[in-house]
């Protein structure tokens, strides 16, 4: 392999990789594709890790609107990614690094940095080598460490900005041992009107692919259905591939399924042999079965939570949606999250609420929908509705406080009003010579300290926590006591910063100025959230699950 010395990396790093593209359309499932088989292939004893190539030229995902990109996903090193991180993260129970993301923003910067600082000896400084050498570095001090690799290509192949990590992937390819590479490529197969699948639009993607010098090792197709095996068999022909190298993704009700519906297609298996694996793997009746055990469990009740945010869309709060549904999991429950605009309710209540079971108040930036979400928090807390306030949902509880019951009318936070009488949340210190706007937050994971014999040392059991962060403002220090003399009580605190908020005598009110979200697994559910559906089921009287499963067909 040949060395690049004016990147620095080192190529004994790493080991075998799975690099994963998409075509026809973006959003089809790479990422959950990607995940699952990474969650097999640690179910038969590898290490797995994943890198998220976003070719956008921003340097990360921080600055991006919720309804452009999805929710901003914060890693404990304080990455803001993309939210495949997230389902990385989620999927292989591993925490991630900012390191994991590649931007080409980011990578570009490093490049022109060097460039300027002289680094690269008065040559010629361009996309091939400069920029695929730096995208190959990435890759390979990413995967240190672990047995397998996978990367995922954002968007489609065809993108103009794609193309220089394209250009890199065949590189790489000819830089390491033919059977430590994989390409995986997924695709959509659609229907036509007479309900035949059609193959057109994948060969019309792997032409594509391979016209850039990229063929394919692995086709996944997406579709409503599995994959007929006519289907498979034209794909196979005229893609160039082996038949039994194409393999269905099936549409599916929950994503925790995928992993068993590719395992049923044979996909980690092939995927095994072709990375010359088979052999160090674990025989299959000692494999984690843990998972499909927990996402096939049996649910026997329902509960409705109220979401109440300012996005009309569920990938802005995917965290959030989904450390429901593992505290759903874990208590054998279906968990229904109603979606409610905080818009709707800056009037005041008229009857949204009247029916949910609980309340959660997501975070969010800007001044739209707080004046709905204060109302919200007054709701719950007036009619002991079960609540959860999350970074801002834990800022306007404190507002709401302020207002309604210390009876500081305007009280609110300078975000969302400079001119407030009574700023009870107010920018960190830290944050007042702060002009840039990216990477410039408390970001990342950060111990708080819990009060013993309050609801949060119940929930956490402990007398700390470590949890992530995304804020510039919180709870102003002149405050504190006349909001706790007046029974608010701050349960948990990052030296002289607020972390934690409750209130006594009510079934479920916490409010955190962290997310606790971001560390949510399906195998290891939020505390707060499991708290918070615990109160929910003790409020509602409704049973969560024996311990026996069942298999849910896929």
């Amino acid at each position: 392999m040949p060395t690049e010395s004016d990147t620095d990396y080192d190529p004994t790093l790493g080991n075998k990789f799975i690099f994963v593209t998409g075509g026809v359309m973006s959003g089809l499932g790479k990422g959950i594709t990607a995940a699952s088989t990474g969650r097999l292939l640690k179910n038969a004893g590898f290490d797995v890790t994943a890198v998220k190539i976003d070719p956008y030229l921003n340097v990360d995902a921080g600055t991006m609107n919720p309804y452009q990109h999805g929710e901003v996903y914060v890693l404990k090193d304080g990455g803001e990614v993309d939210l495949d991180l997230g389902n990385y993260e989620r999927f292989l129970d591993e925490d991630m690094t900012f390191d994991h993301n590649i931007t080409t923003g980011k990578t570009y910067q490093h490049v022109i940095e060097k460039e300027r600082s002289g680094d690269y000896l008065g040559k010629t400084v361009q996309i091939i080598p400069h920029i695929t050498n730096d995208i190959k570095r990435r890759i390979r001090e990413a995967a240190e460490g672990t047995d397998v690799c996978l990367i995922e290509v954002g968007g489609t192949v065809g993108d103009i900005e794609g193309m220089p990590y394209l250009e890199a992937l065949r590189q790489f390819a000819h830089e390491e041992d033919e059977g430590d590479i994989l390409f995986t490529h997924v695709t959509l197969v659609p229907y036509s009107k007479n309900g035949e699948q059609k193959t057109k639009p994948t060969q019309h993607s792997v032409k594509e692919l391979r016209s850039i010098g990229l063929q394919p090792d692995i086709l996944v197709g997406r579709c409503d259905d599995h994959l007929d095996p006519e289907t498979k068999e034209k794909i196979a022909l005229f893609c160039d591939v082996p038949t039994d190298a194409v393999f269905s993704n099936p549409d599916v009700e929950d994503v925790y399924h995928v992993p068993l519906v590719v395992e049923e297609e044979g996909l980690d298996e092939y995927v095994m042999e072709r990375l010359d694996l088979a052999d160090d793997a674990l025989p299959k009746s000692e494999r984690d079965n843990d998972w499909r055990d927990l996402v096939t469990k049996e649910r026997t009740g329902e509960v409705e939570i109220a979401l109440v945010g300012k996005y009309g869309l569920e990938d802005a709060y995917m965290s959030i949606h989904e450390s429901l549904k593992h505290a759903g999991l874990e208590a054998g429950v279906d968990v229904e999250t109603t979606w409610i605009h905080s818009e709707e309710l800056a009037g005041g209540h008229d009857g949204q609420l009247d029916d949910v079971d609980g309340i959660v108040v997501p975070g969010g930036f800007g001044s739209r929908g707080t004046e709905g979400k204060i109302e919200a928090v007054r709701y719950a807390r007036e009619n002991e509705v079960p609540y959860l306030g999350l970074c801002l949902g834990f800022q306007m509880a404190v507002v709401e406080y302020a207002r309604n019951v210390l009876g500081l009318e305007d009280a609110h936070s300078a975000e969302i009003n400079e001119d407030t009488p009574y700023p009870v949340i107010d920018i960190l210190p830290e944050q007042y010579e702060v002009e840039d706007m990216g990477g410039t937050m408390r970001l990342g994971a950060h111990e708080t300290d819990i009060e013993t014999g309050t609801l949060a040392h119940e929930v956490y059991g402990s007398t700390s926590c470590t949890e992530r962060h995304r804020h510039r403002y919180e709870v102003n220090p002149e405050y504190i006591e006349r909001l706790e003399e007046a029974g608010l009580v701050f349960s948990g605190k990052s030296n002289n910063r607020m972390e934690i908020v409750e209130l006594d005598d009510h079934p479920y009110f916490l409010g955190t100025q962290f997310h606790p979200e971001f560390r949510s697994r399906p195998t290891r559910a939020s505390p707060p959230f499991v708290g918070f559906l615990d109160a929910v089921l003790d409020l509602t009287g409704v049973d969560g699950a024996v311990e026996d499963h069942k298999e849910v067909e896929v």
